[in-house]
């Protein structure tokens, strides 16, 4: 059996196993078994992969030395991969997933490249797949190249989360890919190289402006459409390179990205549309002046003694609750709540953190059980019957102007109905704007206090008073 056939087989016992994590991926109890099938198929894939070349490439002009790069490529790759996730935390994550769709998209183009300057004889029939290949290939990866650098540098505040505004930006947007698709045309009749040249910058260009256009509150949906886009990315370099595992993988990824990302955008009640147009999450702080009086402060003792006496308490968490690592110090005082028989369950938002599923995956590290944390849609009509809320570290998602303020810039996305509770303890270490930079008037409200300082520290004051 030649090495071609046995590569052919591990490619789509690879393939079958990417498909098993997405499934295992999709619930609680089977994640873990889910990441297993992953690192075992691109395991599988990887070396397939590498016999693969080896077997093409020994023997050949200049094979050792090519052998040689690849190897230390692969070593190094392995070595950084493995301290990034090593040194990463959890409020890191985000960024390092942006910046991780970055290197596939900047992959992509390196690859179409290489399928215009030094490809094999092709028949004459094909030339013009096979340069449309590579020019869309290109695209794709330069928008998500850029556009990952944007949201990594967004996500890690090394960049403004607000949104970049420039005069006509829609018709920027579809100029470009107007602009895109003439010279795709053009390319295929006549392949220049200036064409090549232009293109990559443009893609460069467009996924920049893209993801700069959209507001920080709104990142969660970004990363995913970026993990579509890099997925799409690597289909193309796959066609180029005429790896079915490739193609079949970066379908996998591309599809559901996609789909998530179409999720998100209906929690939100977003156009999904408006999301690849780069049209989404327009900020504007104009309601942030608005006078809504005065806040109400409490302390850790009052908010024990608050949360002892509740029959029922639902805990909303955000992405403040990772910066201050408070996921286990909230797991501790959900376990001494309900020793006492108080009914404790959590709110999670469909965009809370920076990341999809970011306070599930930090509240499943907590070993907090998974029958308590339910989505917006399974609690939001239980907070009028709740005796107490604690928001730790949330605020675009708790905002109540979303429903009650149709000039607010978040007008007419579904949020957790907190308010509607009998008492609210909001946990936040200052009256600042979230990350939308809408003004919540949720922190006004006659039913809520707040009690300000590092999340993790407040709740272990509230775990030694009870």
């Amino acid at each position: 059996m030649t090495v071609d056939a046995i590569a052919g087989g591990a490619y789509i016992v690879a393939a079958l196993l990417f498909i098993l994590s997405l499934a295992g991926l999709s619930r609680h109890e089977t994640a873990r078994a889910g990441v297993i099938y992953g690192i075992v198929g691109m395991a599988i894939a990887l070396l397939s992969t590498l016999a693969l070349t080896v077997a093409d490439a020994w023997g050949g002009a200049g094979s050792a030395l090519g052998l040689t790069l690849m190897a230390a490529g692969v070593l190094i790759g392995a070595a950084i991969g493995l301290w990034r996730a090593k040194v990463v935390q959890m409020t890191q994550m985000p960024e390092l997933i942006a910046m991780l769709h970055s290197f596939v998209g900047i992959a992509a183009v390196l690859v179409g490249w290489n399928g215009y300057l030094a490809h094999e004889p092709i028949a004459e029939n094909l030339v013009g797949i096979h340069n449309a290949e590579v020019f869309i290939g290109i695209f794709i990866g330069g928008v998500t190249f850029t556009g990952s650098i944007v949201a990594y540098l967004k996500l890690s505040a090394k960049m403004s989360s607000r949104p970049l505004m420039l005069p006509g930006k829609n018709a920027l947007n579809i100029g470009a890919l107007v602009l895109f698709f003439v010279l795709t045309v053009w390319f295929v009749m006549d392949q220049q190289l200036w064409l090549l040249i232009a293109v990559t910058l443009l893609s460069f260009a467009l996924g920049w402006h893209l993801v700069a256009s959209i507001g920080g509150g709104d990142m969660p949906v970004v990363v995913s459409m970026l993990n579509s886009y890099s997925g799409w990315a690597a289909a193309a370099a796959g066609f180029l390179l005429n790896n079915d595992l490739l193609i079949v993988t970066g379908a996998l990824v591309g599809s559901s990205g996609a789909y998530l990302s179409y999720i998100m955008c209906k929690a939100m009640n977003r156009s999904f549309i408006s999301v690849i147009a780069g049209g989404f999450g327009i900020v504007a702080s104009a309601s942030s002046d608005e006078d809504y009086g005065e806040h109400r402060e409490i302390t850790a003792e009052s908010a024990a003694a608050m949360l002892e006496s509740a029959s029922s308490v639902i805990i909303t968490p955000g992405y403040g609750m990772a910066v201050a690592q408070a996921q286990y110090p909230v797991a501790d005082l959900v376990a001494r709540l309900r020793e006492r028989g108080v009914d404790v369950r959590f709110g999670i938002h469909p965009v809370a953190g920076r990341l999809p599923g970011h306070m599930n995956v930090l509240l499943a590290e907590a070993k907090v059980p998974y029958d308590i944390v339910l989505g917006m849609d399974e609690i939001n009509d239980d907070f009028a019957s709740t005796g107490v809320v604690l928001v730790i570290g949330a605020n675009d998602t708790v905002n109540p102007a979303a429903a009650e303020d149709p000039g607010s810039p978040i007008a007419g996305m579904p949020v957790l109905k907190v308010w509607e509770a009998e008492n609210v303890i909001v946990f936040k270490r200052s009256m600042a704007a979230g990350y939308a930079g809408v003004q919540n008037p949720l922190f006004f409200r006659e039913n809520a206090q707040m009690l300000f300082g590092d999340a993790k520290e407040r709740v272990e004051d509230i775990i030694h008073a009870l």
